[in-house]
């Protein structure tokens, strides 16, 4: 296993993250919604909301038909931003800073727990999901995605060869820890919480990036290794989104925007009584 130093973020990043990294989630937060067979006035609980993309989607999958949606996350700032974008869409989500390991809900209170790319960040994954499996409710589900290998999906193994090259193994060993927990540990990890009819399939998606001399530099400075790649010497930041951007040539277009895959891992679990 890489470092596993968390997903955290400073100064304004978190607001820009939302801009960045929302083409590359988008795909991947609609099949989340769907394994939970999302319905009229349902109680759903989105762990590692960050800035609040599965929430928000949910909400609006829900407007009008009673329903409960809770965001949680360990990061303030995070949350901040969520609060903000929540309000700016005119949607009514809960936000609440908490840990995964020790949610502070009762048992049985919700339809679904989500948690989108965050369980390979956790320090205590069976804590995490074993909470999960906890507060949801008899005959509800749980669903999680992380990603698969980074070289399955084109930008993240560009990232790779860049922080290599510029960073060294403090940042590299912390970039890998986005991709160390597989589908079989997933799925491990649902059963060991006792859930049951676990599956486990790929979600690949084929993504549109807009124009990357505006897009990668940007994309890096939203995560803890590109900030720490940029922190270490201020022009890694030019050096490396070149090196991506080269990288990313064969999947660019004419006008620099490319279309490029990324696949992640999509694990549910149903609680029984």
């Amino acid at each position: 296993m890489g470092d596993v130093r968390g997903f955290r973020l400073t100064d304004r990043a978190p607001e820009r993250y939302e801009r960045y990294a929302a083409p590359v989630m988008a795909p991947f937060v609609a099949a989340l919604l769907d394994a939970v067979a999302l319905g009229p006035g349902a109680v759903l609980l989105d762990v590692a909301c960050g800035t609040g993309f599965v929430a928000r989607a949910a909400a609006g999958r829900t407007a009008g038909t009673g329903a409960r949606i809770v965001g949680v996350d360990l990061v303030p700032g995070m949350l901040e931003t969520a609060a903000a974008r929540a309000a700016a869409e005119g949607v009514v989500i809960e936000w609440q800073e908490a840990e995964a390991g020790d949610l502070p809900y009762a048992g049985d209170t919700f339809d679904s727990v989500v948690c989108q790319q965050g369980v390979q960040f956790f320090p205590d994954r069976p804590a995490a999901v074993a909470e999960a499996a906890r507060v949801v409710r008899p005959g509800g589900r749980v669903a999680v995605t992380a990603w698969a290998p980074m070289d399955r999906s084109p930008l993240f193994a560009a990232q790779q060869r860049a922080f290599e090259e510029f960073g060294g193994p403090g940042i590299t060993d912390w970039y890998a820890a986005d991709f160390s927990c597989g589908a079989a540990e997933l799925t491990a990890l649902l059963r060991d919480a006792g859930l049951t009819d676990v599956t486990a399939h790929e979600v690949i998606a084929d993504v549109a990036l807009p124009p990357l001399a505006a897009f990668v530099p940007g994309f890096l400075t939203v995560t803890p290794w590109g900030q720490a790649l940029v922190e270490a010497r201020p022009d890694n930041l030019d050096r490396a989104a070149t090196r991506i951007t080269e990288l990313l040539a064969p999947w660019t277009t004419g006008d620099g925007s490319a279309q490029v895959e990324f696949v992640s891992y999509l694990v549910t679990g149903v609680r029984q009584s």
